[in-house]
């Protein structure tokens, strides 16, 4: 009776010492960059801790695939397929480009653009309500933003004449901002200088022109390349003596007066909800795009004194950070 009884205890036990020592399901995630890598980047880091926040981590349930282009959007579909060959269970993208790519190369593997430029506009997306397809994630653009920088940058410089508009046109989303923010800007009576740049090597000169043509300011568009030249950027503008408004507030630690933008870094944080909720079953087209609802306006007093240039105190007051 003794050994039945034994017996049976085995037969129960076995199952459930075999079910509590089934491996930890692992997560394989694609990021895919058109800027480059750098030591404690905030925004990768932003989408790492909401990743955790959410009970994912590296080592134990997660692993991030990281490629970066470098500036150099040519490489952008060759590195996606590298992250289709590997089989990743999603993408995580950072702008246009990126997004672009990543959906083309990899059809049944999910999209979560962590921002991206009009989404729609530019084909990512059906509808910002349902995405459709296999991509889905969070814009950093919103109706008004254009209209906002240029009354910001008017509080600086009310005798304000000529401005030029820094984008690229290689990514899609460029050429809606600069039609949005070049009718904003002549509707307020402002000539407006449009200044071509996809790379490094002609921001130099689009910024000597720029100052040739007796602009005063300049106004970087939301872009991954430009985001990857900020420092050479903010340093041209200053030689010029440009006063620089940027998108975001990595722009006004390297140097540019002013940036005011949607917060890009809590967007990123905001993607690994996505993630969470595709990799739980949702389907990425019906996951409607998210547009900002924080923005955040960055001043750097040291370039603006440099310039010469006074920051209102009612300015000030509204700042979300202050560089001195």
């Amino acid at each position: 009776m003794i050994r039945l009884i034994s017996a049976i205890f085995l037969l129960v036990a076995v199952p459930v010492a075999v079910e509590a020592q089934e491996p930890t399901r692992v997560w394989r995630i694609g990021f895919l960059g058109a800027g480059s890598s750098s030591p404690g980047d905030p925004r990768v880091e932003a989408l790492r801790r909401g990743l955790q926040e959410l009970g994912y981590a590296e080592g134990r349930n997660l692993v991030l695939e990281f490629r970066w282009a470098g500036g150099h959007a040519d490489r952008l579909p060759a590195l996606a397929a590298e992250l289709a060959k590997v089989k990743v269970d999603a993408i995580v993208t950072q702008g246009t480009q990126a997004t672009d790519a990543a959906r083309r190369a990899a059809t049944s593997i999910p999209v979560v653009f962590a921002v991206a430029g009009d989404p729609v506009g530019t084909g990512l997306v059906t509808s910002l309500a349902r995405p459709g397809g296999n991509v889905t994630g969070l814009t950093d653009i919103a109706p008004e933003i254009a209209g906002k920088r240029l009354e910001l940058l008017r509080e600086v410089m009310p005798d304000i004449a000529r401005i030029a508009v820094l984008w690229n046109p290689a990514n899609p989303s460029g050429a809606p901002q600069m039609k949005d923010t070049a009718a904003v800007a002549r509707s307020l009576g402002l000539s407006v200088r449009s200044l071509e740049a996809g790379d490094g090597s002609g921001l130099e000169g689009a910024l000597a022109t720029a100052a040739r043509d007796k602009a005063q300011a300049v106004i970087v568009l939301s872009d991954g390349a430009l985001y990857a030249q900020r420092a050479q950027i903010a340093k041209s503008a200053a030689k010029h003596r440009l006063l620089c408004v940027a998108w975001t507030p990595e722009f006004a630690v390297s140097g540019c007066p002013m940036a005011y933008g949607a917060n890009v870094v809590e967007l990123h944080r905001r993607a690994a909800v996505f993630v969470d909720k595709i990799l739980k079953g949702a389907n990425p087209g019906d996951l409607p795009v998210e547009q900002p609802t924080k923005f955040e306006l960055v001043l750097n007093l040291k370039t603006a004194k440099a310039l010469g240039l006074t920051i209102p105190p009612t300015l000030l007051t509204r700042a979300d950070r202050v560089i001195e």
